[in-house]
């Protein structure tokens, strides 16, 4: 499908959705959250890997677009926000492993699209931050609670109130991100990070994300016994018995996500 604002590539298991309106510094209209969306429902069943970052060299996204926002009335705000979370909630429930490559500006909604995504690293030049206040608004794409729950309560509430722009390494520092990479070195640690992740049973990766996602939000027992019955039923697959007979065989395993 051709898109005008982004671009969708696969390489064997390996997809890689690009921000690519760099005229407007990767900025998010409704027009680009509705391609992102139709993007992730057209990831087919052999990707085991998306990595999303920016276009250009400027910016990953430089936040929502704020010469769409400045004349909606407060009905249209409930649903250009509600669009926004239907987005960042698909990309957050991929039943695989995303990434965000932040290669620039991640301000506003760049910031909380690179939250919605599993792993996050960013580049020597990113910025991060969530500087709505600063408009007179506060993050409407799931900003305020992902942040929150990453780096604690009293440091989203600094940044969020504070509408500061942090650097990779402030980044790091808080939590926000895990790694900080020279500009040219981004893509290729990513995609290592992918390839890590590949040598690995898909079905298992997708269980440990679930229950991660799902237990973080419930109590110690009750995330305890999800855990539980997530281990159990990967009993059942084929990927469990070909990894520990390639174990006891001392060879790699060969997983079909069966």
């Amino acid at each position: 499908m051709a898109y005008e604002n982004i671009k969708l590539e696969t390489q064997g298991p390996i997809s890689t959705l690009t921000i690519d309106r760099p005229k407007a510094l990767n900025a998010l209209n409704s027009k680009t959250l509705q391609e992102i969306e139709s993007a992730l429902q057209s990831l087919g069943p052999d990707t085991r890997v998306l990595i999303v970052t920016g276009g250009g060299e400027k910016a990953f996204v430089a936040g929502a677009d704020i010469s769409e926002m400045s004349s909606i009335s407060a009905a249209q705000a409930r649903e250009f926000a509600a669009l926004g979370h239907r987005v960042f909630l698909a990309l957050e429930s991929l039943p695989f492993p995303t990434i965000a490559a932040v290669n620039g500006f991640a301000l506003g909604g760049g910031c909380e699209l690179a939250l919605a995504c599993d792993l996050i690293y960013a580049s020597e030049k990113a910025k991060m931050g969530l500087p709505e206040v600063s408009l007179g608004v506060i993050p409407g794409f799931g900003g305020t609670q992902r942040l929150a729950r990453l780096v604690g309560k009293m440091r989203a509430k600094e940044l969020i109130f504070s509408g500061s722009h942090v650097t990779a390494a402030q980044a790091k520092e808080y939590g926000m991100v895990l790694d900080v990479l020279p500009p040219e070195k981004l893509m290729e640690h990513c995609q290592g990070v992918a390839a890590k992740i590949l040598k690995n049973g898909p079905l298992a990766i997708s269980q440990a994300k679930r229950v991660i996602e799902f237990g973080a939000d419930q109590d110690l027992r009750a995330a305890n016994e999800l855990e539980r019955q997530g281990f159990a039923v990967l009993f059942g697959s084929e990927d469990q018995r070909e990894g520990m007979k390639a174990f006891l065989e001392k060879r790699p395993a060969s997983f079909m996500g069966k």
